[in-house]
């Protein structure tokens, strides 16, 4: 049932007493950098009063513009000659944020991730297929190494060439994947249109992750495909995949707390807030050597669940992410997560797999428009039927983010396709 017991049922105060000697050696590895070194200067911070966990609220954070003013390599703590991988993000809003990794840390990385995976019932005999994104992206070598670490099977197929990643499915009978959601639906169509049912499928588990998705998306998924979904929480700031994964029960997240000490904060105030209370995810790594991070400001909305989980895991689980603040939108002066509105179009039956919001500006009034993908089956034309379910989405929409949006029907397929993260959101009001 564990595959480090030790260390995944240890007591809260044996795990507390391991934080605190993880975070002391973090912080003096941390004050060794260019970055840290100043930043704790300047913040007239001295390391060596930060003698209990309850002092890291005395910490400054770090967010990621730190990340991007410290580029190239400002928070390397190890020797350059002991770097052995480099990650970074895509850096569509600016400079990339590139983390590096010694040996050391990859090792710790994929037993990390292995621990995971078995938290959920994978085993060593399951087949794990990974269509995530290879190269600089963090999400498919992590859960690449952390499934061999398992002793599974792993077959590197990367994301898009659908038809080829049916036939390594179904020819090396595949138990395992790892997909975005956005793909998951997408693929799952060309899969029923090449003939096949989810009863033919040999996949047993997915992972889902790198785009945010609703539960009702998961919920869809796991009907569509006849699997069990896991929630996979990752970021490339730490590390990528595996800082949080639901086990078997699927009743949160366990955080990875003798790699990570996590906190919820007030994402206006900076308070930190107790378990049980939504709020901002704030991480702290504290088992790399190659690049300390400190009070990592996630943006991820989240909260920390008290109760013990009945697996018998004593690392404390987080909730579904419920949005992130900078994806916040907000139309009309009402804010609004796309989630909201994912978590209404997938409970429709009549709803395909592919939707799109789009925003724009008239008369300086926001407007917003959902294009929704129909059924093909159910996309008869019949107008008084469809009126029907336009009103019904409208009115679902209306009670949940308090606007009037406009709805717009499209036949399967109309929408491009995604294979890797999704483009839920058009914004024009800015261009």
């Amino acid at each position: 049932m564990f595959f480090q017991k030790d260390i995944e049922t240890m007591s809260r105060d044996d795990l507390k007493d391991l934080q605190l000697t993880r975070l002391t050696r973090t912080l003096a590895d941390a004050d060794g950098t260019d970055f840290y070194a100043k930043y704790f200067k300047d913040n007239k911070i001295d390391i060596k009063k930060i003698t209990t966990l309850e002092h890291i609220k005395d910490l400054p954070f770090t967010t990621k513009q730190d990340l991007r003013t410290s580029y190239p390599d400002g928070m390397v703590a190890a020797d350059k000659s002991e770097i052995v991988r480099i990650h970074a993000s895509s850096g569509t809003t600016g400079k990339s944020t590139v983390i590096f990794y010694t040996q050391e840390d990859i090792d710790n990385w994929a037993i990390q991730v292995a621990r995971a995976l078995y938290s959920t019932g994978a085993r060593k005999e399951d087949v794990f297929q990974n269509m995530m994104g290879y190269g600089l992206f963090t999400g498919g070598l992590g859960l690449h190494y952390g499934a061999e670490k398992l002793g599974c099977t792993v077959i590197p197929t990367s994301t898009g060439n659908s038809l080829k990643q049916i036939q390594m499915m179904m020819d090396f009978n595949s138990t395992m994947i790892h997909i975005t959601p956005s793909y998951a639906l997408h693929l799952i169509e060309i899969i029923k249109n090449e003939g096949y049912s989810h009863e033919d499928l040999p996949v047993k588990r997915a992972y889902f992750g790198a785009e945010p998705y609703s539960l009702e998306t998961k919920e869809k998924l796991e009907s569509l495909w006849g699997l069990k979904a896991y929630d996979c929480y990752g970021l490339s700031e730490m590390n990528g995949p595996g800082v949080a994964t639901e086990c078997e029960y699927q009743h949160g997240m366990h955080f990875t707390e003798d790699y990570y000490i996590p906190e919820i904060i007030d994402p206006e105030t900076c308070e930190q807030l107790p378990d049980g209370e939504e709020g901002e995810l704030v991480i702290t790594h504290i088992n790399r050597r190659a690049m300390p991070i400190i009070r990592y400001r996630t943006r991820d909305l989240t909260r920390i669940i008290p109760e013990p989980c009945q697996c018998g895991r004593t690392h404390r689980r987080i909730d579904r992410i419920k949005g992130r603040t900078d994806d916040m939108l907000i139309v009309g002066g009402v804010n609004v997560f796309p989630s909201q509105i994912e978590s209404v179009l997938m409970q429709i039956p009549e709803v395909g797999n592919n939707y799109q919001i789009v925003l724009t500006r008239d008369g300086g009034l926001d407007k917003m428009l959902i294009k929704v993908e129909l059924y093909s089956k159910l996309f008869s034309g019949e107008l008084n039927e469809l009126n029907r379910l336009n009103r019904h989405i409208v009115e679902k929409l209306r009670s949940l983010i308090v606007l009037n949006p406009k709805v717009e029907f499209l036949e399967p397929g109309t929408l491009p396709p995604s294979e890797g993260k999704a483009k839920r959101v058009i914004d024009t009001r800015q261009i």
